[in-house]
């Protein structure tokens, strides 16, 4: 029935912002955007894939709390092939990334940034002997 997650969306304060994080930074691609009646920007869509976006939703305004107790939304985790390459492009491209990938307790390697908005957003390298992996049921 569910055959993957098709998007995932953020209200940010600065648009413009966000979106030179997501594509200049990330290297997403704008897929689209939809806009209101009067032509300002109602959501723009970000492509990471084939059927896999991330929605940004602009002007927002208050910044909820995320605390390691919070209940809901913790992080968005982003796959890449070459976690060590990918920080390197990222730091290429001005993103302050300290310190290495780590190898996580479930066998990936991960790496941890943030977008304009303070959200954390995990790299991960999925290895072959990953958790993940010899778990999978697909």
């Amino acid at each position: 029935m569910i055959t993957g997650i098709a998007h995932t969306a953020f209200r940010v304060e600065d648009l413009e912002k966000s979106i030179h994080f997501y594509t200049e930074t990330l290297g997403l691609k704008e897929a689209f955007r939809l806009l209101h009646d009067d032509g300002t920007p109602w959501l723009v869509y970000l492509q990471i894939n084939a059927n896999t976006f991330i929605e940004l939703f602009p002007d927002g305004k208050d910044r909820l709390p995320l605390t390691r107790q919070s209940i809901g939304f913790a992080h968005l985790c982003l796959h890449v092939n070459d976690i060590f390459a990918a920080v390197t492009r990222l730091r290429e491209r001005g993103l302050d990334c300290p310190g290495e990938p780590t190898m996580g307790k479930d066998g990936n390697w991960q790496y941890w940034v943030k977008d304009p908005d303070g959200n954390d957003i995990e790299l991960m390298q999925i290895m072959p002997d990953s958790l993940q992996v010899i778990n999978s049921k697909f």
